[in-house]
Order: C-alpha cells, then sequence, then structure tokens
C-alpha cells in the first residue's frame, strides 16, 4: 500500500491512545493530526483526576511542546480551535477497569465510535517496583484489551511493547509471540495471576512488619528483578511487558491485535523535524555527559551492535501496521522496529558521531565558553576501565590529598615556631 493510501486509511477513524504524554504517542499524535487532519477523533487517555485537570496537561505536556511547531505553523492562531475539534482528553488510568474513566456517557461513546486503539501506555524504568511494573505494563495492558472488547466497532487493537522482551539472544529474533507462561530460559511454572499474588503477600508482610516507604520501594524493586531474572529477563521492565504480550495474545478472542516491539527509540530523524527529543533517554544520556566533558570514556565490547531506531520511523511503522491489518481477526502479527539489519552501529561509529557532532556544535557551558570534547576512549574490559579510572581519577586524589595533608602538617609546624 502506498503511504497516500495509508494516510487516507485514517480519514473518519476515531482512535482512542493510551500513554498519551509519554515520548513516543506525543509523536505518533502529532503525526496523524499532521497528515491526516481529516482523522474523525483522537481519544487521549490521560491520568488525571478530573477533565480540567487532563486538559491542562494535553496543553502542557503534549501540544505545548515543540515537537507540535510544524502544526502551530500550519494553522497559527486556529490550532486551539483544529484541537478542540479533533482531540478529546479522557481523564484516567489503564491501571484501573474502563481506564479509570467515571463519566458514563463518555464510556457509552467511547465504545461506540473508537475504531483503533494504541495502547501505548507503559513504565519504562528498569528495575521499578514490581508491583508498580505489573499493574502498568502486564495488567495495564489486559485492561486496555477488556476495554477494546467493549468496543462494538473496533478494527485494530495495536500494542506497543518493546524487542527486549526476548532478552539477551543473539542473531536472527523471530517475530512471534510469546505463549502463556513461556519463559526464556525454560524454567516452568510462570504464572501471571500468582505473580500478583506474591506482590500482594510481600506487601502484607511488609505491612505486619511495619515497614517504612523506603524499606517497602526496595523491598518490590528487588522482588521484581529477582522474579524476572529467574525466568530469563534481564530486569522488571522487560519481563512486565513480555507477561502483558502474554495476557493480549491469550485473551484476544477475535480482535485483530498487531504488537510493535521497537529496540532503543531516539530522537526524531525527519517528521516533522530533525532531533527533536525529550529529555535524557537511555543512550541519550551517555551523549549528553560526552558533550558536557564529563564523559571521557566508554565501556563496550567495539563490535557490539547498538540498535538504534529514530523515533519517527517508529511512528510510521506503527501506522503501516494497523492500517495494513485492519479487520484482520485471524491472526496475532508482531513486528520488530531496529536498524541492526539495515543500519548497524557499533560502538566505534557511535563515538566517531559524538565526536564530530560536539566539535562542530560545542556544547556551551555557564560561563558561556563552549566544551571542547577530545575523541573518547572504548574500554574493552573491566580491567581496562579499572585501571583507566586509577590512572585519570584515583591516583590524582590520592597524590592530592597527600598534598594537602603534607600542606596542613607544614603550616601546623610552621605555627609552632
Amino acid at each position: 500500500m502506498e503511504f497516500g493510501g495509508i494516510v487516507d486509511s485514517l480519514q473518519n477513524k476515531s482512535i482512542f491512545v493510551t500513554g498519551s504524554t509519554g515520548f513516543l504517542a506525543k509523536m505518533f499524535v502529532e503525526k496523524v493530526l499532521r497528515v491526516q487532519p481529516n482523522v474523525k477523533k483522537l481519544y487521549l487517555l490521560i491520568r488525571a483526576s478530573n477533565t480540567n485537570s487532563a486538559t491542562e496537561r494535553l496543553h502542557d505536556e503534549v501540544i505545548g511542546k515543540e515537537l507540535f511547531l510544524v502544526l502551530r505553523e500550519k494553522y497559527s492562531e486556529d490550532l486551539d480551535s483544529f484541537i478542540t475539534k479533533k482531540v478529546i482528553t479522557v481523564p484516567g488510568d489503564v491501571i484501573y477497569e474502563n481506564m479509570g474513566v467515571q463519566n458514563s456517557d463518555m464510556l457509552e461513546e467511547m465504545w461506540k465510535d473508537i475504531d483503533i486503539i494504541v495502547n501505548v501506555a507503559a513504565n519504562t524504568k528498569f528495575d521499578e517496583r514490581y508491583d508498580v511494573a505489573l499493574d502498568v505494563n502486564t495488567f495495564g495492558s489486559k485492561n486496555v484489551l477488556d476495554f477494546a472488547k467493549k468496543c462494538v466497532k473496533l478494527e485494530m487493537f495495536l500494542h506497543v511493547s518493546t524487542a527486549y522482551v526476548c532478552g539477551e539472544k543473539s542473531g536472527v529474533i523471530q517475530e512471534k509471540p510469546f505463549q502463556m507462561g513461556e519463559t526464556l530460559n525454560g524454567t516452568l511454572g510462570l504464572d501471571i495471576q500468582q505473580e500478583q499474588r506474591l506482590v500482594e503477600d510481600t506487601l502484607n508482610e511488609l505491612q505486619a512488619l511495619k515497614a517504612t516507604k523506603e524499606e517497602k520501594r526496595l523491598a518490590m524493586k528487588e522482588l521484581g528483578m529477582k522474579r524476572a531474572r529467574s525466568y530469563g529477563w534481564p530486569n522488571t521492565y522487560v519481563f512486565t511487558k513480555a507477561m502483558g504480550e502474554m495476557l493480549v495474545g491469550n485473551l484476544r478472542g477475535n480482535l485483530p491485535v498487531v504488537i510493535i516491539r521497537p529496540t532503543i527509540v531516539t530522537s526524531t530523524y525527519k517528521e516533522p523535524f530533525p532531533g527533536w527529543i525529550e529529555g535524557a533517554r537511555h543512550i541519550d544520556i551517555l551523549s549528553i555527559g560526552y558533550g558536557k566533558g564529563k564523559l571521557t570514556c566508554f565501556l563496550g565490547d567495539p563490535t557490539l551492535i547498538l540498535d538504534l531506531i529514530p523515533g519517527d520511523m517508529v511512528v510510521n511503522a506503527m501506522i503501516v501496521a494497523m492500517i495494513t491489518h485492519l479487520n484482520q481477526s485471524s491472526t496475532e502479527h508482531i513486528y520488530h522496529v531496529g536498524s541492526s539489519m539495515q543500519n548497524p552501529i557499533n560502538p566505534n561509529v557511535f563515538t566517531d558521531y559524538a565526536y564530530d557532532y560536539f566539535l562542530k556544535n560545542p556544547v556551551i557551558s555557564k560561563d558561556g565558553k563552549p566544551i571542547i570534547v577530545k575523541k573518547p576512549i572504548i574500554l574493552t574490559s573491566v580491567a581496562s576501565f579499572q585501571s583507566y579510572m586509577a590512572l585519570r581519577y584515583i591516583l590524582p586524589l590520592k597524590v592530592s590529598l597527600w598534598f594537602h595533608i603534607s600542606l596542613t602538617f607544614a603550616f601546623i609546624e610552621i605555627l609552632r615556631l
């Protein structure tokens, strides 16, 4: 299907988007409004206690962002009117039944009107509290699916996951769904309901022991990582996302379902303009640290492939996949969205790009001077990293400490004379 045909397919569609204030969802909303102004409605689920709070968050955290600059230039003072016609804010949260929507009239309207659901809601913190990650990434996905089943003319349920639900495998990773209870290391006994009961029992035990809020937080974080690793996943985030996929696949019934698994999502490549990003995300933290002169080396395998994918490419894949499979209820479709096959980038290439960029576009320090970076060093082993840290930081600190101690003793001796 040509892109023009895909855009045409969005006409008069009502789309429900969860996680609407998140990085990827914002790009999806902007793209749809920009390329298809004749979309019927965009229902945006926003965590808020009421409609006014949700609307305030919409304007502060979505529409008001630089990402919407192109739309703002296109519509000028008419943008607010256009948004009001096309966008409906829905206060709620995926962790609750019916998304926590209290307005019964709104619920009935949505169930009658929605054609497509795009579930982007997620907690992406690797070591999040297990109870929090389960609520959002696992059972939140189930709640959105249950909501979808009440939509009488639903044509597509698009669920955004992550490529790292596949764990730390090497080689070609197949685009196949998880079976209920499947694990990466072959360990038997994964029961999602039992995981929820384990969390509840652990919290009850902590409550009985009068654990502090901080003690509960740490216990939940440790429990999540422990459970993830026991079944072969590296962290709580990808483990709970994998279980969310299991529930969606197992409980979808006849709903047309597409699961998108992006790799490391970075700034925009082209649309609505190059280089838009929000906050420091994953690998971007390294770039920022290097550009500010605070990071002079990287520890890693120089042959390792860094699978980075621009956010606008992920959004394009989402739109193409959901339009391609509208009303195809027979199978569940899964797409990995990454760059390692077409455009592989290893740490050597990444550091070369970073060096060239910050050489031409240096970060300006607080005193108004450009920060001149040196070409970063790639350390290929923990031993080389420890040696580098010892020579560059620990030894100079020890020398400085020795010098200050010697100076102090000399000053004391002078005072005694």
